[in-house]
């Protein structure tokens, strides 16, 4: 076998491939040995089929099985043992495929195309410095978020009158069923949220013990909620249309909660806090610590620019346009191609980078890294705190298990969880050797650093 690299330009080389007989021949003859003992052919004894016959049967087959395989093996290994920086995947030459003889040539000649990433370097320490913020909730912000705390722990109140967002709790009735059929009556309640705007008019300042029209459809023309404000099945709820009376028998309204101890007792458990001074300030630690997950990902995003600022790598771009058509076929156009090409570059990029970084200081993940992420997702999931060292961790285990393992997806579960403890790991081991400053900032102002 003989195999050949010529570079066009630094991101852009053919990979040529010949095979002679001496190269295939071998393993192509072993296989029809094996065929000549399976094959059952009318009037030959079993594994007594002549070996020509054999060979006319399925000779070709075999070669093309066995050429394709040889192929394959020989681009991967080329690619691992020279070490190349391939973007994309080797692009064979379809044309010159398609003009070879199987039934008369013995020496076969392949060319695959390739996509090479420039040569670059990784010095961490020529970054300079990254900001990582600490965000400090102000005084709009954490009014805000008692008044959404105080909603969320709502009491209800018994109103006189039918005001917005109230519910009307009473009696409902169909007033022109179809000919034939038993009108619709049940009690429910009427949530006034999911009254349509061109038609709240009807029910708003109606009074307990009042009874009002109003057409169904008119009020609720989404079916789905219809079907909630009347209690039928969804798939019986567009049938009920028309006019209908209402009797109100109550009217409730949501008020927002007190500031007291039962409030702050729900919102913090019981005793955590004994006052409104010290309850505001202990909504301000926890939207601080909510929008650290933010913070974190804002600085993982300016170590990537970062990367990609001072590193500066060169890829086959017309290559990549003409991979990613192919590979997408029926899928993208060329036109979507280029408009998301910018996004995949960047993402190219970075890939190319970390694992230098990685092979550099030969950062790797183990199989119990992975499954350590995926029992950390299950937790999560399914609401399990820490550790009890028994039956708890043997079911977290099994259902990590059973997810990574998952044969309907082809390994997916498993790859897609490597990646992402892989690519975490790299990207701590780059804060671990940059600069990292701390600030502390507003809310509003951690904003604006995030839209640049």
């Amino acid at each position: 076998m003989d195999i050949a690299l010529e570079k066009a330009s630094d991101t852009n080389a053919s990979l040529i491939i010949t095979l002679k007989p001496e190269d295939y021949k071998a393993e192509v003859d072993k296989k029809l040995k094996q065929y000549g003992k399976q094959v059952s052919l009318k009037g030959f004894r079993p594994g007594h089929v002549p070996a020509s016959l054999v060979q006319k049967m399925y000779g070709k087959g075999i070669l093309v099985e066995e050429v394709n395989g040889l192929l394959s093996k020989s681009v991967t290994n080329y690619i691992r043992e020279n070490k190349l920086q391939v973007v994309g995947d080797p692009m064979p030459n379809r044309e010159e495929a398609d003009a070879i003889d199987w039934d008369s040539q013995d020496e076969f000649k392949f060319s695959y195309e390739l996509g090479l990433a420039s040569d670059f370097e990784v010095d961490l320490a020529s970054l300079g410095s990254v900001n990582r913020y600490e965000i400090e909730a102000g005084d709009k912000e954490v009014n805000e978020t008692i008044e959404n705390l105080r909603t969320q722990f709502h009491s209800h109140q018994h109103a006189e009158e039918a005001g917005e967002g109230d519910t009307l709790f009473g009696e409902l009735k169909q007033l022109d069923a179809p000919e034939g059929a038993e009108p619709f009556v049940t009690k429910t309640a009427l949530p006034l949220a999911k009254v349509a705007p061109d038609a709240l008019g009807t029910f708003l300042g109606k009074k307990k013990d009042e009874t009002f029209t109003f057409a169904m459809e008119a009020a609720f023309p989404d079916e789905k909620e219809r079907a909630l404000a009347t209690g039928a099945k969804k798939e019986d709820a567009g049938n009920l249309t028309g006019e209908f009376s209402f009797t109100i028998e109550d009217v409730t309204r949501h008020a927002p909660a007190d500031l007291n101890q039962e409030f702050f007792d729900k919102v913090l458990g019981v005793g955590a806090v004994s006052d409104e001074e010290t309850f505001r300030t202990k909504v301000k630690e926890i939207i601080g610590q909510n929008y650290g997950r933010e913070s974190e990902t804002l600085l993982r995003n300016d170590v990537e620019k970062a990367l990609l600022d001072n590193i500066l790598i060169s890829l086959p771009d017309e290559f990549l346009k003409k991979w990613l058509l192919d590979m997408n076929e029926g899928k993208f156009t060329a036109e979507q191609i280029e408009e998301q090409y910018p996004d995949f570059t960047k993402s190219a990029k970075l890939q190319l980078i970390k694992n230098r970084i990685a092979e550099k200081n030969e950062l790797n993940v183990s199989f119990e890294e992975v499954m350590e992420a995926t029992r950390q997702m299950v937790r999560e999931q399914f609401g399990f705190a820490g550790s009890d060292g028994g039956e708890m961790d043997e079911t977290i285990d099994k259902i990590a298990k059973n997810y990574l393992m998952d044969e309907k997806n082809q390994g997916q579960n498993y790859t897609q969880t490597f990646n992402r403890v892989f690519d975490d790991k790299v990207i701590d081991y780059i804060k671990s050797q940059l600069t990292i400053v701390d600030q502390t900032v507003s809310l509003d102002e951690f904003r604006e650093r995030a839209q640049r």
